[in-house]
């Protein structure tokens, strides 16, 4: 999930109301993924822990995307913390290996 909010932000860089994602886009990306289709991982209670843990923000206002086509209410953004979590996962991942 962290992967995703970084790939958006990066992708999106400079425009700042599209680098963050609603909750629906975050399932819709990460649909795919087994742990998700068995009903393993629910992605609201991960997006919680996130939040709790200060790795994603919310960003809550409702300006109008041209990419979604419809008023935005509430969208998940990956914070300082999460990436450099996101990072050291990547680091350890690669050092195992």
């Amino acid at each position: 999930m962290l992967r995703q909010l970084n790939q958006s932000e990066a992708h999106h860089e400079g425009h700042e109301q599209d680098q963050a994602l609603e909750l629906a886009e975050i399932e819709s990306r990460l649909s795919d993924f087994w742990a998700v289709k068995q009903g393993k991982i629910k992605i609201p209670l991960a997006v919680g822990l996130l939040l709790r843990n200060k790795m994603v923000e919310t960003r809550a206002d409702t300006k109008d995307s041209w990419q979604r086509q419809r008023q935005v209410q509430q969208r998940y953004q990956i914070t300082v913390e999460g990436k450099r979590f996101l990072t050291e996962a990547v680091t350890s991942e690669s050092r195992i290996k």
